[in-house]
């Protein structure tokens, strides 16, 4: 499957900095074709300068019709596949129609466990810290219309220490989600893991 991608990230993106060296290297054979925020002062917005990438700041205050202009965006760049980067809002259901099976998210826990509405960030890991689980780990999903419930594409799994902290936590597995996007981007691409 030919890749022709939009990275949507809120903040840093370091997953969409991660995807966009690989696919520089060569490592991964993707189209980059658009990075779109919803934060003005979103650090990956600087990235996709950085890498020479059209981008553009979408969200209520600057667009009345946000889903027709994400829509009409996506479209006018050809794009075919939107890997979500730390994107922290919720994909509305005529975005996921207009691209069913073509909206990927990266969680940072073993889905099923430590999904679902509140559980982003710290939340999640401080959720692992105080259970009995002795590992964690990051999970690639298809979006739906429920938070965290899309068909699970792919996972990576790392032991959760005695002496981890969420914050140690956190900083492991963001490692492994780096890793994790861009093997699964590799997978679809050669037709390994289907997304229909």
């Amino acid at each position: 499957m030919q890749l022709n991608i939009a990275l949507l990230a809120s903040h840093n993106g370091s997953n969409a900095k991660a995807i966009l060296s690989n696919i520089k290297s060569g490592k991964l054979k993707a189209n980059p074709k658009i990075i779109i925020s919803n934060n003005p002062d979103a650090n990956v917005l600087n990235t996709a300068t950085q890498f020479d990438i059209p981008n553009y700041c979408i969200n209520r205050k600057n667009s009345p019709n946000l889903d027709q202009t994400i829509l009409q965006t996506l479209s006018a760049h050809d794009v075919n596949l939107i890997v979500l980067a730390g994107y922290m809002k919720k994909i509305s259901p005529e975005i996921i129609q207009a691209y069913q099976n073509r909206i990927l998210n990266i969680h940072p826990s073993l889905l099923p466990k430590y999904g679902g509405k509140g559980m982003y960030g710290l939340n999640i890991h401080k959720a692992v810290i105080v259970s009995a689980d002795t590992s964690s780990g990051a999970t690639i999903h298809l979006v739906n219309e429920q938070y965290d419930k899309g068909r699970i594409l792919s996972q990576a799994t790392l032991p959760r220490y005695e002496k981890d902290t969420a914050k140690t936590l956190a900083r492991r597995i963001l490692a492994l989600e780096h890793i994790l996007y861009t093997q699964t981007l590799i997978d679809i691409q050669e037709e390994i893991i289907s997304l229909d």
